[in-house]
């Protein structure tokens, strides 16, 4: 599934991108001093010395490609609006090109060759995006490439969306089908049949392997919307919804075009972004790598407290479910009595814990057992603020009993959280602690980190034992 080689394709587009920026770079001095020339007794900077610049210029293009949203899917987006994005995008490196070169008070790199450099990489990404753009369309033509979607509910809207799929192959989608309570099983429409009632959904959801589901509904049937809504975040799937009814759809959702059919994704996630994800790692990295610093001489001495006043390893280690329902392996300082296994899965701390040791029960209180998580987060398992992830067991059975609660792994867990900041952290309420994990991913920023990480200082010991 599409899913499945996302990021794989993300990070080939980003490696072909900074290969043509180089390829440009060298291709650039060659048009302008050898093709072009210069006049007779002029002298010029040797290549080398240009080349002292090149890292700068390719991390500075790749970043304004990922912040100008070159690498958000492209599917049904016209190659026209992807030409003016990449335009748009190397008018901006130009001029941090020039801004650069200001900055270091550089003035003999030749203004001119910033002028071809930026003629020629601006052709480069176009050219490749139009060879890209050519291949996709010819796979997802000939089945390739595709994104498979079930639609739920039969309605004019259904009708139209399949028109615009049908007449557009090259956008990639195959729909498996469409549950409708009231169109006869079997009933087709340009070859998409109805494959059942919406009461179908869970089963259909977890007996195929897909990447969206379109909700497309009568108006007569909106009383449904919440338990089907609830049904595609429950198995994590891209849920959108045709045409606009505003009582499920969070506060920035955005809408799209599809030649005409106004579609809507019920949640807009920034994170989704990969300039957005890739702001929020080079943060985890630069702050996870400081705290480490900072933290190295008190976790030298919280695991000499943990090793002097219990039997038992220093560091707990526990398994919990992170992005994209990913399990993987959480460090802390041991705060407990060593357990039975199989018990400590199924066993949720509460107030006055026995098992929780003298010297746990401090170190628990200030939050220090948590540190070691900041190895999770150089490595790429959690971030430093995000909702806080949960055993296996636990989200087994509250992704039952809790609406969306599943949302909270469309990013990665954090060591703190929005949740946490507002006091609900420990024994609490789920529901409520979904709430906020809920509106920190619908709201994000990097001021918002900033802020909830200062806020932890002073409320790390809130609902803590």
């Amino acid at each position: 599934m599409i899913k499945a080689h996302q990021k794989s394709f993300h990070r080939l587009f980003i490696i072909s991108d900074t290969l043509l920026v180089i390829a440009a770079f060298f291709l650039s001095y060659f048009i302008r001093f050898s093709l072009i020339g210069t006049d007779e007794g002029v002298k010029y900077l040797p290549l080398s010395e240009y080349v002292d610049y090149l890292f700068f210029i390719a991390l500075g293009y790749l970043l304004i490609f990922l912040f100008g949203g070159l690498y958000n899917p492209q599917r049904s987006r016209s190659l026209i609006k992807q030409f003016f994005e990449v335009i748009r995008a190397n008018i901006f490196g130009a001029v941090y090109f020039l801004a650069l070169l200001y900055l270091v008070k550089q003035i003999d790199i030749s203004r001119g060759y910033i002028a071809v450099f930026a003629v020629t990489n601006t052709a480069l990404d176009l050219i490749f995006r139009l060879v890209l753009f050519s291949v996709l369309h010819s796979l997802r033509k000939h089945g390739k490439n595709l994104k498979h979607v079930l639609m739920v509910g039969y309605s004019r809207t259904a009708e139209v969306y399949i028109d615009r799929v049908k007449a557009n192959p090259e956008w990639g989608y195959a729909i498996l089908g469409i549950l409708d309570d009231e169109m006869e099983k079997g009933t087709r429409y340009r070859g998409v049949s109805v494959m059942g009632k919406l009461s179908d959904l869970d089963r259909i959801l977890s007996e195929n392997d897909l990447d969206e589901m379109v909700i497309a509904l009568k108006v007569s049937d909106y009383t449904k919307l919440d338990t089907i809504v609830g049904a595609g975040e429950k198995y994590g799937l891209h849920t959108r919804f045709a045409p606009d009814f505003m009582n499920v759809i969070s506060g920035n959702a955005n809408m799209e075009d599809m030649d005409g059919v106004p579609v809507i994704n019920i949640r807009s996630v920034p994170l989704s972004s990969a300039g957005n994800r890739a702001v929020k790692r080079i943060e985890d990295l630069i702050l996870g790598t400081v705290a480490l610093i900072l933290a190295a001489i008190p976790m030298i001495m919280v695991a000499a407290g943990v090793k002097l006043t219990s039997k038992g390893p220093v560091i707990f280690k526990q398994t919990r479910v992170g992005r994209h329902n990913k399990e993987f392996t959480m460090y802390k300082f041991r705060s407990m009595v060593v357990q039975d296994a199989e018990e400590e899965k199924k066993e949720w701390t509460t107030a006055d814990d026995a098992r929780v040791t003298g010297f746990g029960k401090f170190i628990r209180k200030t939050s220090l057992d948590e540190l070691p998580q900041l190895f999770n987060v150089l490595k790429g398992e959690m971030s430093l603020v995000g909702p806080r992830p949960e055993r296996p067991y636990y989200v087994d059975k509250f992704k039952e009993e809790i609406p969306k609660y599943m949302v909270k792994h469309q990013v990665r867990p954090g060591i703190t959280g929005w949740a946490q900041v507002n006091g609900y952290r420990g024994d609490t309420n789920i529901a409520r602690r979904i709430e906020c994990d809920i509106w920190y991913i619908e709201n994000w920023s990097l001021w918002l980190d900033i802020s909830i990480l200062l806020k932890t200082v002073f409320k790390a010991s809130d609902n803590a034992y």
